[in-house]
């Protein structure tokens, strides 16, 4: 399970290190690929190989003949990109990524259970909750 919320640098050819505890909860089983996507609310989405897999058997399972199963097969498949990690920990965010996420040379990488998003420090501010009593009150309506 991937938790917590770490500030990162991207380096100016576009590499993104991973912070020692995200890259610790990596199972050894995974190897060193990994699935970047787009992801939701304008951030990108980093899945191991395994929890990546769930979410393809889904997307496999939409029709070939239906237009609009289609068109998010299309969409789903031209969102992501094979990543590698190297021996440090990095791995290389290809420039339309890193475009489109907003993202310069400050991110923020937040473990979201299965998967992790990385994010751009404007982005993360319109999309995070800073409130405790407001989570709290979201949490009561959504999870009771």
């Amino acid at each position: 399970m991937f938790n917590s919320r770490y500030e990162c640098k991207v380096d100016s050819k576009g590499r993104l290190a991973l912070p020692a505890k995200i890259k610790a909860a990596i199972p050894d089983s995974n190897g060193d690929q990994l699935i970047l996507r787009f992801g939701d609310d304008g951030c990108l989405a980093l899945y191991t190989q395994v929890e990546f897999k769930k979410l393809l058997h889904q997307i496999n399972s939409l029709s070939d003949r239906d237009p609009i199963q289609r068109r998010i097969k299309r969409g789903f498949f031209e969102s992501m990109t094979d990543v590698e990690l190297d021996n440090a920990g990095r791995f290389l965010i290809p420039k339309p990524f890193l475009q489109r996420a907003g993202i310069d040379k400050d991110a923020i990488i937040l473990g979201v259970g299965s998967f992790i998003e990385i994010w751009s420090p404007e982005k993360f501010k319109a999309n995070s909750i800073d409130d405790q009593d407001e989570l709290s009150s979201l949490m009561d309506q959504y999870l009771s």
